[in-house]
């Protein structure tokens, strides 16, 4: 019997699967198609006293005055809260708050749903310094550890340090120190889903090498990463698009570099910076970080985002990066895949204030006077939940490489 059960516990761990908990491992990043979740939406009575927070304006969340371009369609989640703005019919519109554990129960239950492998939960330096933010988004964090496993989808820390200072390095590390201790990051049979890569468990850090006038540099980066690998950790490093030539939106320091080979992965930041029209030089740009990552010995996992709108928070006047009904994430996810992408990043799960959500956003939006970008009405609300499960499927070769959008049989 010792024999058997040792033979079963071996077939177990090749497979990716818990022989202790029965659930799936996370042992890699590659092959998996994962997005970035934010997590930070706030409302008055959800308990975290932070108001409509990445809702509201400027004169607060009402009609005239918010911070996001795309509308929740929220017929799903368990707790909502009634705004301001109303629909055609007149009825009031309602959203969702992401402190409500039922809230993120319910985004694991779609990726699970759909196919989505798995998220990047953010936690925002500049949030996480004071206690109202640590508090909110420990919260969010616990909720989706708990539903990563219920779920078995993968899950990961990412540190955003846009609002970093100097001095905050050490805050970084100490609070990943208390997260690995909380939710068992170093034990693998204990939080299955908690993701690794290279035999150890998996910390991004994004932001690293922008030339656009941080406060921080590639020295505190430095400190870091030494950080976070003398603690166990395998990194990722989110950087800028031209990273790999050190040219337009990235500092010219060669030390980029050496902090990249450092790393186990990196992940160049495309969100805004093409559209469908002229994606196909970006696309040859892939090509030639993924060769230059090769050589250096660094996974690379290029970006795809499904469009782009802030006019509620920049101005009417902005540019917008059509979705073109999905044909534009599709045209990244397959590049990507065609190029020889072994992982994906999805920006975003939930950013509705930048309109690059690929959850259940709604087609039925509040009139009035501000704007707010509906789904197509001939897509599903889900239509974008679905098209990054069908790019997982296409990477991992459980359905052929197309660089047509699949068709729906049902929406």
């Amino acid at each position: 019997m010792r024999v058997i059960s040792l033979i079963l516990t071996l077939i177990l761990f090749s497979i990716g699967v818990s022989a202790q908990t029965g659930k799936k491992e996370y042992n890699s990043y590659k092959g998996l198609v994962m997005a970035g979740y934010q997590g930070w939406f706030n409302a008055p009575d959800d308990g975290a006293n932070r108001g409509w927070y990445h809702y509201k304006g400027r004169q607060g969340f009402r009609p005239g005055s918010c911070s996001v371009d795309m509308w929740p369609d929220v017929t799903e989640y368990e707790k909502t809260y009634k705004t301001a703005f109303v629909l055609a019919d007149g009825s009031p519109a309602y959203v969702f708050s992401s402190h409500d554990e039922s809230t993120v129960r319910t985004h694991f239950r779609w990726m699970k749903e759909y196919g989505i492998d798995g998220v990047f939960m953010q936690r925002f330096v500049s949030e996480i310094r004071g206690n109202s933010g640590k508090h909110h988004f420990n919260t969010v964090l616990a909720s989706a550890m708990k539903s990563a496993n219920e779920y078995s989808r993968a899950i990961c820390v990412m540190y955003d340090l846009s609002g970093m200072r100097p001095g905050d390095e050490q805050m970084i590390l100490n609070d990943i120190d208390e997260i690995a201790a909380k939710h068992a990051l170093k034990d693998h049979k204990a939080n299955p889903s908690y993701l690794y890569h290279n035999g150890k468990p998996l910390v991004t850090i994004w932001g690293v090498g922008f030339n656009d006038k941080r406060n921080y540099g590639l020295n505190e980066v430095e400190t870091i990463i030494s950080g976070l690998k003398s603690k166990g950790f395998s990194v990722m490093l989110g950087v800028p698009t031209h990273w790999r030539t050190l040219s337009g939106d990235t500092t010219p320091d060669a030390k980029l570099h050496e902090l990249i080979r450092r790393c186990d992965i990196i992940m160049p930041w495309f969100v805004g910076r093409y559209n469908e029209t002229n994606y196909d030089r970006y696309h040859e740009q892939i090509k030639e970080d993924l060769k230059w990552a090769k050589k250096e010995k660094v996974d690379y996992a290029p970006l795809a985002f499904p469009g782009f709108t802030w006019k509620n928070l920049k101005g009417m006047h902005t540019t917008q990066i059509g979705r073109n009904k999905g044909n534009f994430l599709w045209k990244q996810l397959s590049g990507a895949i065609q190029a020889g992408a072994g992982m994906i990043y999805v920006a975003m799960f939930d950013e509705i204030d930048e309109g690059t959500a690929i959850f259940k956003c709604a087609k039925r939006v509040p009139i009035g006077q501000s704007y707010f970008l509906p789904i197509d009405t001939e897509l599903g609300t889900d239509h974008y939940l679905w098209l990054v499960g069908q790019a997982g499927k296409m990477l991992r070769k459980e359905m052929p490489l197309s660089v047509q959008q699949p068709q729906r049989t049902t929406k």
